[in-house]
């Protein structure tokens, strides 16, 4: 009888104890793939920053050659 009741308590200790993995894993795994998911919202934010600022660029250079070009012109007016 007592070694009934053993193999009882062992076996409810065991299923605890899978239980408690089985837990641990899921958790674990939750953790990774929201990590996954932030890391791949980093690497669009820098993307998008890296867009924003050769976009930023290219107006910046065509402002440029405008001030260039009128610059250009009021000097040959005055010849």
């Amino acid at each position: 009888m007592m070694t009934n009741m053993a193999q009882m308590l062992d076996s409810m200790e065991n299923a605890v104890r899978l239980q408690n993995q089985a837990r641990t894993e899921r958790r674990a795994e939750k953790a990774a793939e929201a990590k996954k998911e932030f890391q791949e919202k980093l690497a669009r934010a820098a993307a998008s920053d890296i867009e924003l600022a050769g976009m930023a660029s290219k107006v910046k250079g065509a402002e440029d050659a405008v001030r260039r070009d009128q610059l250009m012109g009021l000097m040959m007016a005055g010849f």
